[in-house]
C-alpha cells in the first residue's frame, strides 16, 4: 500500500526580516499518521508549524522560500482563500485560549464564521466536536456555562473540539499539553491516539517522551534545520545522525 502525502514540504527557507529561522526544509507529512517535531527551544519548531497554516502570514517582515503542497496543491499560490486553507488545517496553541463565551459559543464559532446558521446544524456540530474531542461528557450539562469556568485541561480540549467543529482535515498542535497538568497532559495523549483515525497531526512537543508515546514520525530539528526524519521508534532507539543522538541522550538541550 502506498503512503498517502497529505502535505509535501519543499525547500523551505523562512526569514523574519534578515534572521533566517528555517534552513532547507524538506520532508512529507502522511495522511492519518501523528508527526512529531522535537528539538531544543528556538530551533524553528514553532516557526515552521506555522509555515503549514500561513500563520507566519501575520508576521510583519516574515517571507518564505520553496513551497509547501498540501493533497497536492500549492498553498502559497496567490489565489489561494487563507481562511479556508487555517479552516482545513486547524491549530491548537500552546495555551488554551478559549473565547470568553459559552462552551456552545466557543464550538459554534468557527461554522458559524462559515456560515451554518441552522441552530440543530450547529447543535450537531456542536455535540460531535465535544464528543470527538472527549469533553462531552464532563460540559454536557454546561453548555451555557462560560468556557473560562472549565479547568486549564478542559479548555485545552475545548479549543482542540473549537478546532474540529470547521472539519479539518490536519491538525496541527503547538506543545498542547505544555502548560497542563499530568493527568490532563495524558487525556491529551489519548485524544492525539484518537484523532489520527480521522485527521492528519502534526505536533511540536518540548517532551521527548510524549514525542515517543503519541507519534507515528519524528522530526528532529536544530538551529532552523532539519537534522533527521524517520520512523519514531528508529528516531529513539536508532538515529542516523550523531547530533539526534546528543540530544536524545540528553547531551544538549
Amino acid at each position: 500500500m502506498s503512503k498517502q502525502k497529505v502535505l509535501e514540504i519543499k525547500d523551505i527557507d523562512f526569514f523574519y526580516d534578515d534572521f533566517q529561522a528555517l534552513e532547507n526544509i524538506t520532508m512529507d507529512v502522511e495522511k492519518n499518521k501523528v508527526t512529531a517535531l522535537i528539538g531544543p527551544s528556538g530551533c524553528g519548531k514553532s516557526t515552521f508549524l506555522r509555515t503549514i497554516n500561513r500563520m507566519n502570514d501575520l508576521i510583519e517582515g516574515a517571507r518564505l522560500k520553496g513551497d509547501i503542497l498540501f493533497d497536492g496543491e500549492s498553498i502559497y499560490q496567490e489565489d489561494v482563500d487563507v481562511v479556508n486553507l487555517r479552516k482545513r488545517i486547524g491549530m491548537v496553541f500552546q495555551q488554551p485560549n478559549p473565547f470568553p463565551k459559552s462552551v456552545f459559543e466557543n464550538v459554534a464559532y468557527g461554522p458559524k464564521i462559515h456560515g451554518v446558521t441552522d441552530k440543530a446544524e450547529l447543535e450537531k456540530i456542536v455535540v460531535e466536536s465535544l464528543k470527538g474531542a472527549a469533553l462531552y461528557d464532563e460540559v454536557k450539562d454546561r453548555l451555557d456555562k462560560s468556557a473560562l469556568s472549565l479547568s486549564g485541561g478542559q479548555q485545552q480540549r475545548l479549543c482542540i473540539a473549537r478546532a474540529l467543529a470547521v472539519k479539518p482535515e490536519v491538525l496541527l498542535m503547538d506543545e498542547p499539553a505544555s502548560a497542563l497538568d499530568p493527568v490532563a497532559t495524558a487525556k491529551i495523549e489519548d485524544l492525539i491516539e484518537e484523532l489520527k483515525n480521522k485527521y492528519s497531526i502534526v505536533i511540536v512537543t518540548h517532551s521527548m517522551q510524549q514525542a515517543a508515546r503519541v507519534s507515528d514520525m519524528t522530526g528532529f530539528f536544530l538551529m532552523g534545520e532539519l537534522v533527521e526524519y524517520d520512523k519514531t521508534d528508529k528516531i529513539f532507539e536508532n538515529p542516523s545522525d550523531q547530533r539526534t543522538e546528543d540530544y536524545i541522550t540528553g547531551r544538549f538541550g
